[in-house]
């Protein structure tokens, strides 16, 4: 019984995690401060921010350690393009 319980919480909470993460379109806003605090809810530790091809890359990791690069428009403050780092 114990494995079932375990496996349904799982599988419940699977489509959860993957909201966290940040996803193109997303409004994160036009400066490091908001973006930075806009990503961190959507589980993305932001380290580093430079400009790239006329936009904002944001370095940062996921919750689980992974590395991602998270590109944002710098007039809309809007999510362009998001990578895995891998």
């Amino acid at each position: 019984m114990k494995r079932i319980l375990t496996l349904f919480l799982f599988l419940t909470a699977a489509p959860l995690a993957a909201l966290a993460a940040p996803a193109v379109g997303d409004v994160v806003g036009t400066t490091p401060e908001a973006a930075t605090a806009a990503l961190a809810e959507k589980g993305c530790k932001v380290s580093d921010f430079e400009a790239e091809d006329g936009k904002i890359e944001a370095k940062c990791t996921d919750e689980a350690g992974k590395p991602m690069e998270v590109y944002i428009d710098p007039a809309s403050g809007a999510v362009t393009e998001v990578k895995s780092g891998d």
